[in-house]
């Protein structure tokens, strides 16, 4: 599909140019309407990278620009990491993911009276749902809840788990619970079988022999390296935030690292567990590490399955996605892979706001020849609520009401001066060019309907018929 690479800046290839500036434009699009200060991105085949590029501020209080070069935290794509060096020490013969947890820690976990075993951490199949230990810790850091929880230390984790299995809510296996404990968990059981440090063992094992000498877990690395994106806060009605990085966090979401070396681990996936004849792990362990076991509930297609670390899906194009995301507010990252095209994409940014899933699935569906607003459907909703969005006049303007969104709802307003109306409208289905959401009002549910009328958006609720203002 790539021919002619060119060695620039940024990485193009000659025959995509037009596909990269359709994709370059989106994004910037997207993170300046989220205030995102700044993303870097990377594409690879399984041969070599493809095209790596930085938009926005890596620093905005300075003016610094982002580069390809800048160092940005992955969040709980770490996962990944964790679950491979698992595997490691599978194949080292150290432990098996079919272990009780029992076994390497000093903590009961038997929900439902059923042993949790190594593989249901890994798999976020515990039947413990989350905890939210991460959550409070990174908002108590970030300074944005009053929240505060002392955890610094995967046995600070441990206690504070010491009822845990009866916060269970299924048997182990059964079901998932995105359980971020259960991978502090693995650090501290890579720990005690490896006898080295969490971090040490992912360096010596995976990161070293990889090449991503520019990946690292410790704040003096970190430092050292001098490159990393200053983290932010991005309110939803203000300008970005200076803010913290919530070291500390390790097995779970601890990683920081650059697109240059991501695009490195991708293409070890894509040639099947080895990099520049260097095998980390046997072709039938990384199989393993990608095949779904447990269901994935919130997934965009609907046959999402979680393996070790990654979440699987055989219907994007009708064709196999492993991807994970990660966020500790402050960074958010995604990256994805098709195994069988040989093609995979990572975006780091240095702030919350529009997906970097979605963003990740546009430059994906690009680089294939498709359009996600026309194949997947959170995209044809984003559509969709960006087209019913606005301000709406009934006849001869004797009232307004306006349409906004917030995420994937939508939101009817009407506001007089000393009360105001908010509904939340959910959509339901397309039929006869009109389309139909839903809300609740006086204990039923109600259609709220948008229709196209020529150059005109028709809006009709409850007894009212009112026209978008252009």
């Amino acid at each position: 599909m790539f021919l002619d690479l060119l060695i620039g800046k940024p990485y193009l290839l000659t025959m995509s140019e037009d596909i990269f500036r359709k994709i370059e434009g989106f994004i910037v699009e997207k993170i300046s309407k989220a205030k995102i200060p700044s993303l870097a991105i990377a594409v690879t085949s399984k041969d070599r990278l493809l095209y790596s590029n930085a938009f926005g501020f890596k620093n905005v209080e300075d003016g610094v620009p982002a580069s390809v070069r800048t160092l940005y935290g992955i969040g709980s794509i770490t996962k990944s990491f964790t679950s491979l060096a698992i595997m490691k020490l599978q194949e080292m013969g150290k432990l098996d993911v079919n272990d009780e947890v029992e076994k390497y820690i000093p903590l009961r976990l038997r929900p439902k009276g059923k042993p949790v075993r190594v593989w249901h951490l890994m798999t976020h199949s515990s039947g413990i749902p989350a905890l939210a230990y991460a959550e409070a810790l990174i908002l108590g850091i970030t300074g944005q809840s009053d929240s505060w929880i002392s955890i610094a230390r995967p046995e600070d984790v441990i206690a504070f788990m010491s009822d845990a299995e009866e916060w269970s809510e299924a048997e182990p296996g059964s079901r998932l619970f995105y359980l971020n404990e259960g991978y502090v968990l693995l650090g501290y059981i890579i720990e005690k079988v490896s006898g080295m440090r969490y971090e040490e063992f992912v360096k010596r094992h995976i990161l070293e022999p990889l090449g991503m000498r520019r990946s690292y877990f410790t704040k003096e690395d970190v430092e050292r390296d001098g490159e990393l994106a200053k983290p932010y806060v991005v309110p939803s009605d203000g300008s970005p935030l200076p803010s913290k990085y919530p070291w500390g966090i390790k097995a779970d979401g601890g990683l920081i690292s650059n697109v240059d070396d991501m695009a490195r681990y991708i293409r070890f996936y894509l040639n099947e567990g080895e990099l520049d004849g260097v095998r980390i792990v046997e072709k039938d362990t990384l199989a393993e590490v990608m095949r779904p076991r447990v269901k994935y509930p919130f997934g965009m297609f609907g046959d999402e399955g979680y393996g070790y670390g990654w979440v699987i899906t055989e219907r994007f194009h009708r064709e196999r996605l492993v991807h994970h995301g990660g966020s500790v507010l402050v960074y958010t990252a995604w990256t994805g892979f098709l195994p069988e095209r040989g093609m995979g994409v990572v975006l780091l940014a240095n702030g919350s706001g529009y997906p970097m899933s979605k963003l990740g699935m546009y430059v994906l569906s690009m680089l294939m020849g498709k359009d996600p607003y026309e194949e997947i459907k959170v995209f044809r909703l984003e559509k969709l609520l960006e087209g019913v969005s606005g301000v709406y006049t009934a006849y001869k303007g004797t009232m307004k009401m306006r349409v906004y969104t917030s995420g994937e709802i939508a939101y009817i307003e009407r506001k007089v001066k000393h009360e105001k109306m908010v509904l939340p409208l959910f959509f339901v289905r397309e039929e006869n060019g009109m389309y139909v959401f839903q809300t609740y009002m006086n204990g039923r549910l109600v259609d709220v309907i948008f229709r196209d009328d020529k150059d005109k958006v028709i809006l009709l609720f409850e007894r009212y018929k009112l026209v978008k203002e252009i």
